[in-house]
């Protein structure tokens, strides 16, 4: 498995960026200079391709010629939508890439849309020239991207109980059915592992690749878990990651039923490195494991993980109450990662569901990105050893995990994998 570009935690950072620095000062004679870690995380890049930033544009005073949306810097992905601010009187402008021009439009509000796709990963300009009604023409000031085609965040959200045969065409799933369908990839033959019910099980099985003997919905005291699994791989490499759970209140290790969080549909908390041996009070539990209601903050501060996984309380992920439920926070929830930075920049969303009804069926798995394949659908076999592959791929951690080595991952779903 090759390493992509992911946040790390800003300790491994800070710890790399001085052990970098003491090598440079045994060659050189001087010493290196602790200035401190960034209060953010930093992405490590593949070799060969830029590295990525992730700046915050200054909106072009009114009348220029300038892009809006950009600065120098910043990290590109998919579709990429432009605009510009133009003077008065400018009946022609032109979007161009390393000189090129690749749309144009002939009124305000000037806008265009440019797939990223067409020119390789790694840094390129991006410029405009107006010209008026008598012919006279002027060029904008390049701005430096970098087009990073690759997965660097990604979300998942994990709804309950149903048959994808009960979401597909259902008139309660509309935003589902009318908005996600249309604007992602989905998987009409993804499946729950064969036999393996109730939820507990499955959840488990997307964090390790096992149910590690687990049959049941019991609550961590019953269940104390020490295998190998996924965010402890992502703790190693040092990249970041949440689990943010809906109701719960945010102080101390929610190992037990609140309001309408259950822990059943939260994997993370059944393993003792992450709930510090089934401790109520655990600060690796506290720091990992949040309230759902924290991630639009970090989604607008750009300090969302680089992995989270995401369950809506026990209404809203269908599990109690109805598909129209659920669709309605889909239709709530999803347009606010959509808008980040960190999905515009390479994020996937994967929003997948626990279980069948009851049978072995399947269920549904819809992929959202600006690396997906818009209104793609396939017949591939997927289970949750497929989704926990693909994510292990994606942030280049091993070995794979249980049934994970032997599934299919997701990749036929995008353009660009991982």
């Amino acid at each position: 498995m090759r390493p992509r570009w992911f946040f790390r935690s800003p300790v491994f950072s800070a710890l790399a960026a001085l052990a970098v620095a003491a090598a440079f000062a045994a060659c050189s004679g001087s010493a290196p200079t602790a200035t401190g870690s960034s209060p953010t995380p930093t992405p490590t890049p593949t070799p060969g391709d830029p590295t990525p930033t992730d700046p915050i544009p200054t909106p072009p005073p009114p009348g220029t010629l300038a892009l809006s949306g950009f600065a120098n810097g910043a990290v590109v992905a998919g579709q990429v939508d432009l605009s510009a601010s133009a003077p008065d009187g400018a009946a022609r402008l032109e979007f161009q890439i390393d000189g090129a021009t690749v749309a144009t439009d002939t009124a305000p509000p000037f806008t265009a849309t440019w797939d990223s796709f067409s020119v390789a990963n790694g840094a390129h300009t991006l410029g405009l020239r107006a010209t008026d009604a008598a012919g006279t023409a002027t060029s904008s000031g390049p701005i430096q991207v970098s087009v990073s085609n690759h997965i660097r965040n990604v979300l998942v959200i994990v709804f309950e109980n149903h048959d994808w045969s009960t979401i597909q065409g259902n008139a309660s799933a509309r935003y589902i059915n009318k908005t996600l369908l249309a604007e992602g990839a989905h998987a009409d033959n993804y499946q729950n592992v064969p036999g393996l019910h109730p939820s507990l099980p499955n959840y488990i099985w997307m964090e390790a690749g096992s149910n590690l003997g687990v049959t049941d919905d019991a609550e961590p005291s019953v269940h104390r878990l020490s295998a190998p699994h996924l965010t402890a791989q992502l703790k190693a490499a040092g990249i970041t990651w949440k689990s943010y759970q809906e109701d719960i209140p945010g102080t101390g290790c929610p190992l037990t039923y609140v309001n309408q969080y259950g822990p059943k549909h939260n994997p993370t908390i059944y393993f003792t490195d992450v709930n510090g041996g089934v401790n109520p009070s655990s600060a690796e539990c506290e720091a990992h494991v949040r309230p759902y209601a924290e991630l639009a903050g970090d989604l607008e501060t750009r300090t969302v993980p680089a992995y989270a996984f995401i369950t809506p309380n026990l209404c809203n992920d269908m599990h109690d109450c109805s598909v129209a439920t659920g669709d309605a926070w889909l239709a709530r929830e999803v347009p606010k990662i959509l808008a980040s930075q960190a999905y515009k920049q390479g994020g996937a969303i994967f929003i997948a569901f626990d279980e069948s009804a009851g049978s072995d069926a399947p269920i549904g798995f819809i992929v959202l990105s600006p690396l997906a394949k818009k209104g793609y659908s396939n017949t591939i076999y997927y289970t949750h050893s497929s989704m926990l592959r693909s994510v292990q791929e994606i942030f280049g951690v091993g070995p794979l995990l249980g049934d994970a080595a032997n599934a299919a991952n997701v990749s036929d779903l995008f353009r660009s994998f991982p």
